[in-house]
């Protein structure tokens, strides 16, 4: 027979906004949970029709990070510059 437990919305949405804030896998955030990635696929796609995938925000934090790396290198370069001057 099985078993049908029942997560509390607030638990859903923890386990969702990890998933989108700090880019871990699906699978990963299942294991911990001690859940189906299925499920979690599910509210996933209930919850988040429009919005980037996991792998896309993962994406884009890197070349967000590097963005401003350079940014900063410039920055220094400038300040540095305008210093000499």
């Amino acid at each position: 027979m099985k078993k049908n437990h029942r997560i509390a919305p607030e638990v859903k949405e923890q386990i969702v906004k990890r998933i989108k804030e700090e880019g871990i896998p699906i699978s990963q955030a299942a294991k911990e949970q001690g859940i189906h990635e299925t499920r979690i696929y599910g509210w996933w796609g209930a919850g988040a029709r429009n919005a980037p995938s996991g792998v896309e925000v993962a994406k884009l934090r890197r070349e967000n990070k590097a963005l401003l790396e350079l940014v900063g290198e410039i920055t220094l370069k400038l300040s540095e510059s305008q210093k000499k001057n």
